[in-house]
């Protein structure tokens, strides 16, 4: 490093640290040295003189330095800070107007000319090619919110970042096509490879949200799903009712046939005769509709080909398949899944079909916990009428 470039990194390294906004969290010194050392790593491959290798190098470091003043137009008002700065060192009028040609070549609208020109402005976007762009190109992103000159999202960014190297940007020297541009492509490919993963992750997202407006199949399966649920617990119930009526029944009537019948016999005990039988008829009664609550309905088990191309059989119920072979009914169900009506169709049988059943179970327990309640209510009393009446006096 020459004592220019070294009195320049200081200046520059001082000028910054004193003026620079504080919300220049990109375009800062640490942008400067990253630039002068892409520079440096440049013009070691080139064959530049000495004098024009420290004209690009100080370039490098001043380039930036306008910043101090506001991001509009900073690459004249670095170049006025340059001129100032490097007049005060002694450099000739011409090499300042080296400088200042390659200060002006860093704008983005501007076609470098010089070679000079071409390793500032390919420096100056070396970050492209580098493994840290994510890195640096979020600072920039942050540091124009910041400022308030840009809130671009990260989606967004990432889209200018594409357009920058796909359309905007190109190297100019030699060394930077042959060592920077494979790895700046090379980010390319991982930045339209994330862009393309969010575009496939929000098509996704767009087609569950259309089919979720304009399809109420999810609705309708949890509709099915949990009436059917619902409909099988009642059946249960109506069972566990029933059982416990038929369990209680025959338990009253195996103690009335131990106990009360062989006292029957004798002649002063005939007052229990009716009582007994009122009792042992009830009973006998809730029995036989706790069984007819819970027997099942024999089906023909079997259908033909036009009832299930008509749509007529319900597959969903064992009782309409039993019989058939299993060929046929793998037939039918294949021919049921290929159409989503009729799949509907025999849900909503199912469905109707498990209320019938439900229907007739609840009203033949309802009648058999009226005949049970009667029975007990009639059996109690007619015991009490004819102890009361016909009951031997006590001597």
């Amino acid at each position: 490093m020459t004592s220019l470039v070294e009195k320049t990194d200081a200046f520059v390294s001082d000028l910054l640290e004193k003026k620079l906004p504080k919300t220049c969290i990109y375009h800062n010194y640490v942008h400067a040295k990253r630039v002068y050392k892409s520079t440096k790593e440049i013009i070691e491959k080139s064959e530049l003189t000495a004098d024009d290798k420290e004209i690009v190098l100080v370039a490098a470091l001043l380039h930036d330095t306008g910043y101090i003043h506001g991001r509009d137009n900073h690459e004249e008002a670095s170049i006025v800070i340059a001129d100032e700065f490097l007049a005060s060192e002694g450099m000739s009028k011409e090499r300042i107007e080296k400088v200042s040609q390659a200060i002006m070549a860093t704008k983005m609208e501007n076609t470098p000319i010089g070679e000079l020109d071409k390793i500032l402005r390919d420096a100056d976007a070396s970050h492209f090619a580098k493994s840290y762009f994510e890195e640096a190109s979020e600072y920039l992103r942050q540091e124009l919110r910041i400022q308030g000159i840009a809130e671009h999202s990260i989606e967004d960014w990432r889209k200018c970042n594409i357009s920058m190297f796909t359309t905007e940007h190109h190297y100019y020297t030699a060394y930077a096509i042959e060592h920077w541009k494979p790895k700046k492509d090379a980010n390319l490919v991982k930045m339209l490879a994330e862009q393309k993963e969010i575009k496939k992750a929000k098509r996704k997202e767009k087609l569950k949200a259309k089919l979720k407006d304009e399809s109420p199949e999810k609705g309708v399966q949890s509709m099915f799903r949990i009436t059917l649920r619902n409909h099988i617990k009642l059946s249960d119930i109506a069972d566990t009712k029933a059982n416990i009526l038929l369990s209680v029944n025959a338990i009253i009537v195996s103690l009335a046939l131990s106990n009360l019948i062989p006292k029957l016999d004798n002649p002063s005990n005939e007052y229990l005769i009716i009582p007994t039988v009122v009792f042992i008829v009830f009973s006998i009664t809730s029995m036989i509709l706790s069984v007819l609550a819970t027997r099942p309905n024999v089906t023909s088990g079997k259908f033909t080909r036009e009832d299930v191309e008509q749509k007529k059989v319900n597959l969903l119920f064992f009782g309409n398949f039993h019989k058939m072979s299993l060929g046929e009914f793998e037939w039918a169900i294949n021919e049921m899944m290929q159409d989503k009506d009729y799949i509907y169709s025999a849900l909503t049988k199912d469905l109707y079909f498990l209320g019938v059943v439900l229907d007739r179970k609840y009203r033949i327990l309802r009648i058999t916990y009226t005949v049970f309640i009667i029975g007990i209510v009639a059996s109690v009393i007619s015991f009490a009428i004819f102890f009361k009446v016909q009951a031997p006096p006590i001597n």
